[in-house]
């Protein structure tokens, strides 16, 4: 069953259908060296996610939030730390995106307090968060202390403004960018080096990111 009206040939069908394969093509290469081939897929995969929103007329917040997205796999397949500043700078931009569009579309702060599972899952967000924030302190350098910290911040509001909206797709896709956020920089900062637990978590990243980036982006079409 296809997303969108029409068949496999309709252009919003074709276009989500090329995203998922270029996704599926990253995946056998998330645990590879960096190579040019593998991050164009990787960006392909987001940006076709971008391409979709703005044909099935999502609201420019949304295309801009996954174009950015998609800007900051580019620089975060890359290796160095200047890529992964220049990573964090176009992720945390994208979440700001996600954020405005959230809080203008969903329920306010008053939605967490009237249901109480939301707002006992923002909580859970902000504890989470401090307990990140406090690990990867102990294992991150100077000048990455800062940009992280910021990050973690705009990340979780990214999530506490999904928890507004009466919107499953678009909640689960928030908790799952989290969690591969997660996995990222576990694998990244908090992991021995020689760890062999470093494979499988890469795989898992980018499945929990995709999976998230398109739940958000087909829960926002439809909303």
């Amino acid at each position: 069953m296809m997303p969108f009206e029409g068949g496999v040939e309709s252009p919003g069908n074709a276009t989500f259908i090329f995203s998922c394969a270029a996704a599926l093509l990253y995946g056998t290469m998330a645990a590879a060296p960096p190579r040019f081939v593998a991050s164009a897929v990787k960006t392909l995969a987001v940006a076709l996610l971008a391409v979709l929103a703005g044909m099935q007329q999502g609201h420019w917040l949304l295309v801009l939030a996954l174009a950015l997205s998609a800007a900051g796999d580019l620089f975060l397949s890359r290796p160095g730390e200047r890529a992964l500043l220049a990573g964090l700078a176009s992720f945390l931009a994208a979440h700001l995106a996600y954020i405005a569009l959230l809080a203008s579309i969903g329920g306010g702060p008053g939605v967490l307090v009237a249901a109480p599972w939301r707002g006992a899952l923002a909580a859970v967000l902000v504890v989470y968060g401090l307990i990140m924030l406090v690990l990867l302190m102990r294992r991150i350098g100077p000048s990455l202390r800062g940009p992280v910290t910021v990050y973690i911040v705009a990340i979780l509001c990214m999530g506490i403004s999904a928890l507004t909206l009466d919107a499953p797709l678009v909640i689960a896709g928030a908790l799952l960018f989290i969690a591969s956020d997660t996995l990222l920089a576990t694998e990244k900062f908090l992991l021995p080096a020689i760890s062999r637990q470093r494979d499988w978590m890469r795989y898992a990243v980018w499945a929990s990111y995709y999976l998230g980036q398109m739940a958000i982006t087909l829960g926002l079409i439809s909303f």
